[in-house]
């Protein structure tokens, strides 16, 4: 399988930033990987250089391939709106991402598997696809029979942030998908029209 498997805190390094969430490793060394890592880099990046990093930084954050990536910028430059924030809401509205905004999973990574095992449902089926495109409204739940998996149980203890386009029950482990998240809701940092320009080249 394609999907990057490997060690997180490095990716995070190279971006400079703790994108997979709360990182004791990356605090620790928060410089480049490699054997040069603490040394100056030389030169400036080129504008080609910022751009892809940044397209790299949302695909890793997300954990989602190229092609899907292009095929989701491809649907947001033809859909009416600002192309960038239409791409941020279209990975928002992925079900492996709405099950990490739950709580059900500490990470995408994460959620990313637990919908694979089919532990979710959606609207009362079970849907084990993490790219699945949720629409506002729909019903996303632990599916009856994973209800006391303590991975999920143990995410869903220490889960504590709230998020203003989706709902949940913690007593049903149910949410709902309410709306699609506005631009300022979106928390990643994320420079989207860095993305944009470099698909337009």
């Amino acid at each position: 399988m394609a999907r990057y498997t490997g060690p997180q805190t490095k990716i995070a390094r190279k971006f400079g930033e703790a994108i997979f969430g709360e990182d004791k490793a990356f605090e620790k060394r928060n410089y480049p990987p490699g054997q040069h890592g603490m040394a100056k880099r030389r030169g400036k990046k080129s504008e080609y250089a910022i751009q892809l990093m940044e397209k790299q930084k949302a695909k890793y954050t997300y954990g989602i391939l190229e092609k899907q990536f292009r095929n989701l910028y491809k649907k947001a430059a033809a859909a009416s709106g600002v192309t960038g924030e239409i791409i941020l809401q279209l990975c928002e509205a992925r079900l492996d991402n709405v099950v990490y905004r739950m709580g059900v999973a500490p990470s995408r990574r994460a959620a990313r598997q637990i919908v694979g095992h089919r532990h979710i449902t959606v609207n009362g089926e079970i849907v084990n696809v993490p790219s699945y495109h949720l629409k506002p409204g729909d019903k996303v739940a632990v599916r009856e029979k994973s209800k006391s998996v303590e991975a999920i149980n143990s995410s869903l203890a220490n889960a504590s942030r709230v998020y203003e386009w989706i709902t949940w029950n913690n007593d049903t482990k149910e949410g709902t998908f309410v709306t699609v998240p506005q631009r300022l809701q979106i928390p990643e940092n994320i420079k989207e029209q860095l993305i944009v320009e470099l698909y337009n080249k």
